[in-house]
């Protein structure tokens, strides 16, 4: 089977591409930088160069032979090159899309509209699909390190809520199980973490990581959008990160799925062992 991965370079699409290496397969990869695409996987992957903003006669080229395809996407225009990519997938004849898109598509928050547009311009395509609508990433988590290392302190306007955050690695299993089974074809797989956590808790975990308290200070919605504003500038990302917040805060975004254990037969990793794995990060 051949497999193309669209974000291989990213968070997520890294850990599929080296799955699928790992498992003996040479995935193609589609990315803007050669150069970091060879960093990463060497000569154990096809490397095809190519951008999604204008795609080409790069985008078909990459799609030829291909069986089976991860797409990684972002941006409120996101639904503009999941349409590109499903309908060339659809007419080159790859057989399945599996697309990262994020549990908040059930609740129309923040990001979720985004990719809720980005499924349903897939599904029109007519190619066989699988969404993978997962909870927010544990690595979200690393932008607190600044304030922990300099102050000992994460501020956010989360207040009490709770969100169930996962591992990167739990939703690369699960992506990689996808493409390769092919057993989720046609379904939408809701996955967290193994459990809610407020971010005070995830402080103490943190601290505990670390070896040196970490405590939780709760900033208003204007705070939390002023900070953000300062290093992702204004506009629809800046909005939708306090709306997931708001979200947390009332208690909007606390859903627990047994999805990855489904998937995986395991359970999903907690947030304290992403603590331990990434404390350097806090120091």
């Amino acid at each position: 089977m051949k497999y193309l991965v669209f974000g291989a370079t990213g968070n997520i699409g890294s850990r599929v591409a080296q799955r699928l290496i790992d498992s003996g397969a040479r995935p193609s990869v589609f990315v803007r930088s050669a150069k970091r695409a060879k960093a990463l996987f060497g000569d154990q992957v096809d490397i095809h160069i190519g951008d999604l903003e204008n795609p080409g006669p790069s985008l078909a080229k990459a799609l030829v032979g291909v069986d089976g395809i991860l797409l990684v996407t972002d941006g409120s225009d996101l639904e503009k090159r999941d349409r590109a990519v499903s309908f060339a997938a659809s007419h080159a004849g790859v057989g399945h899309v599996v697309k990262l898109s994020t549990l908040d598509v059930r609740t129309a928050i923040g990001t979720g509209p985004w990719h809720a547009q980005g499924e349903d311009a897939i599904r029109e395509s007519g190619v066989a699909f699988t969404f993978i609508q997962a909870a927010g990433f544990m690595s979200n988590a690393l932008s607190w390190s600044e304030s922990i290392r300099r102050e000992g302190v994460l501020r956010s306007s989360t207040g009490g809520g709770k969100i169930a955050f996962i591992h990167p690695d739990d939703i690369a299993a699960v992506a990689t199980a996808s493409l390769t089974t092919r057993d989720y074809d046609g379904q939408a797989l809701a996955i967290t973490g193994p459990e809610a956590l407020s971010y005070g808790e995830m402080a103490v975990a943190i601290g505990r990581a670390i070896g040196k308290p970490v405590r939780f200070e709760e900033i208003t919605d204007g705070q939390a959008y002023a900070r953000t504003v300062e290093w992702a500038g204004k506009g629809a990302y800046a909005d939708a990160l306090v709306d997931i917040w708001r979200a947390v805060r009332e208690s909007r975004l606390d859903t627990v799925t047994d999805g990855v254990k489904q998937i995986t037969g395991r359970e999903p990793i907690p947030f304290d062992q992403w603590a331990v794995e990434n404390a350097s990060s806090f120091q």
